[in-house]
Order: structure tokens, then C-alpha cells, then sequence
């Protein structure tokens, strides 16, 4: 990230990966944050809310499609320099346009895969500037990827 304040959008899915992607809460000391999950029906501080959705979900496409247009106007608002997220499917509109905009994407996979990875973490994988695991095994998966330990 270099030197200096930069604008962090904190990104995930609600529950655990959220959970997760809150340790880095002491990023606001230097940069200035903002964060993004979904609308799952319970108290979760965030500042924007995107659908929840899941490969399940029979109106995924539809959700995909709210939820892409949402993240374009979240993106137009905050102009983040950096997108980090811990998954799943619905951080995928803002990796894309991390993407297009040429700014970071940094994907931190979720601690409860220590043998696999997650589907978001497979697709993301070869897009990310920086992929961090939290379990040594993972690297067998994700050869690229920084060994970070545990973000707890």
C-alpha cells in the first residue's frame, strides 16, 4: 500500500468472514476505512449493505445483477485505493471493479479452511495482487499466497 493515508474498502460476506475481516479494524489508525457485507436480517455495523445471496439462491442472478449496480455506486461514492475481503460470492462485483479501476485487491482466506479453499478464494486467487493464507497447508493450494497466521 506505500506510505500515507489511503481509502481501505473492508469487504465480505456476513457471519464468520465478517467476523474475521473485523481484526483488521486497527487499519483506521492510518488509513481511513470502509466497510461492506451484506444485509442478513441482524445488527452488523457496516456502512453499506449489499443483498445476501449464495450459488443456492435461485435469484442469484438477479442479486448479482442489484448487487453489482450497487457496488458501482459504493465504488463512485468512496473511490477506495485498496478492496480487501475474506469471501464469499458477494464480494465479487467489487473485486471486479477493483480490477477494472487497476486498484488492490487483497483476499485474506477464511481460517476455517485449513485443506481446501473456498470457491470465491479459487476464483479470486490469479486476480489478487496480494492472497494471504492462515494455515501453512493452504500453500499446497495457493502456492503464490503469504503465509499470514491467524488474523484472530
Amino acid at each position: 500500500m506505500g506510505k500515507g493515508r489511503c481509502k481501505i474498502c473492508l469487504i465480505s460476506s456476513s457471519g464468520g468472514h465478517y467476523e474475521q475481516l473485523r481484526m483488521l479494524a486497527p487499519l483506521s489508525k492510518n488509513h481511513d476505512l470502509f466497510w461492506v457485507t451484506e444485509n442478513a436480517g441482524y445488527a452488523v455495523n457496516a456502512d453499506y449493505y449489499l443483498l445476501q445471496t449464495g450459488l443456492k439462491d435461485k435469484t442469484f442472478p438477479v442479486k448479482m445483477m442489484v448487487n453489482f449496480f450497487k457496488s458501482i455506486m459504493i465504488w463512485l461514492k468512496e473511490k477506495p485505493d485498496v478492496v480487501i475481503t475474506t469471501g464469499t460470492m458477494v464480494v465479487l462485483p467489487m473485486a471486479f471493479l477493483a480490477k477494472f479501476f487497476r486498484k488492490k485487491l487483497i483476499y485474506i482466506e477464511s481460517i476455517s479452511r485449513r485443506h481446501d479453499g473456498t470457491r470465491t478464494g479459487r476464483l479470486l486467487y490469479k486476480y489478487a495482487d496480494l492472497f494471504i493464507v492462515q494455515w501453512e497447508s493452504l500453500k499446497k493450494i495457493y502456492p503464490n499466497a503469504v503465509y499470514g497466521g491467524s488474523i484472530y
